[in-house]
């Protein structure tokens, strides 16, 4: 975690007890020493960095958060500068003012290395389907870089779980969020505007690969004046991929695969909230192909972020 960005984290770590605080804090700030060594029990070659939530879509003044992201950017950089066979990087961005957004995006990708960006969804209310951010889009799609959506909480505490503070993190709301605002950018068109832009989504799809076929089928009823070039599903493998981060089921898995395809889908642990070894054993012992693992847990991610498979 870049120096300073704790502050930004204290939303949800401070529903953590002290002792749970202090071990995510060390492992979030340790990069070579720890993380490496829990990389090479799992048999892991490479991590992607990312910033934890919010990042500085927690911060309310624009011009702080643009410069606080490339103070993140910088600052992982160097880390990556250290270690770069084992370690590689997303962007942070300060999504206030998308054309702020892009350039720096740009910067990130073409002066620093980074493979795409990653963003704790919406910038307070705001979500990246308004036309403005077709400028972030464009940048994106024409660096052919992607853009993981990481979950985040709700801008408003649904009324559902208003009472229920458990469903309103990551056992459910922070899921449901990130589902919806992937869905809104599918909807909206933006993968008509721009084939070529890539959407990853965590946690196995955050749920949405179970659901393909009824989007296609009550869309068809219900479409409220919207239109498509493509069916709902077909944009799922297409423009939206997912990670197994932070979901160590085989149905799950089977599922995913079953419905987005082989290339869709790609390994992750989603550490330090997650167990790498944990995850390592998921995917080795999940039944499927050795072909078929070999590009879940790196073929996929080599061709999309452009990392040369070790």
């Amino acid at each position: 975690m870049a120096p300073g960005f704790q502050d930004y984290s204290k939303a949800f770590t401070r529903l953590m007890n002290n002792a749970a605080q202090a071990e995510l804090a060390a492992k979030l700030d340790d990069f070579h020493e720890a993380r490496i060594a829990d990389m090479d029990r799992a048999g892991i070659d490479i991590c992607v960095l990312s910033p934890t939530i919010p990042s500085v879509q927690g911060e309310t003044d624009a011009a702080m958060a643009a410069s606080r992201a490339i103070q993140a950017n910088d600052y992982l950089a160097g880390q990556i500068a250290r270690n770069p066979t084992r370690l590689a990087g997303f962007a942070s961005l300060a999504m206030h003012d998308p054309k702020v957004a892009a350039r720096e995006l740009e910067r990130a990708v073409k002066t620093l290395g980074f493979k795409g960006a990653l963003v704790n969804g919406h910038t307070h209310g705001t979500y990246y389907d308004l036309p403005a951010y077709d400028a972030l889009w464009e940048t994106m799609q024409d660096l052919d870089v992607p853009f993981y959506l990481h979950p985040i909480d709700h801008f408003q505490v649904p009324h559902a779980y208003a009472d229920r503070p458990e469903l309103a993190g990551a056992i459910w709301g922070w899921g449901v969020e990130a589902a919806s605002h992937a869905l809104r950018l599918l909807f909206s068109g933006v993968f008509d505007r721009f084939p070529g832009l890539k959407i990853i989504l965590g946690h196995m799809g955050e749920g949405l690969p179970m659901l393909l076929w009824r989007f296609d089928s009550r869309f068809a009823v219900y479409s409220q004046g919207v239109t498509l070039w493509l069916r709902p599903s077909e944009y799922f493998g297409r423009n939206i991929v997912i990670t197994t981060s932070g979901v160590c089921s085989h149905a799950a898995l089977a599922c995913s695969l079953a419905e987005m395809g082989e290339q869709a889908v790609m390994f992750s642990v989603d550490y330090p909230y997650e167990s790498s070894t944990i995850a390592a054993d998921f995917i080795e012992t999940a039944p499927i192909s050795d072909a078929v693992r070999a590009l879940v847990c790196s073929g996929n991610a080599a061709r999309l972020l452009k990392i040369a498979q070790q």
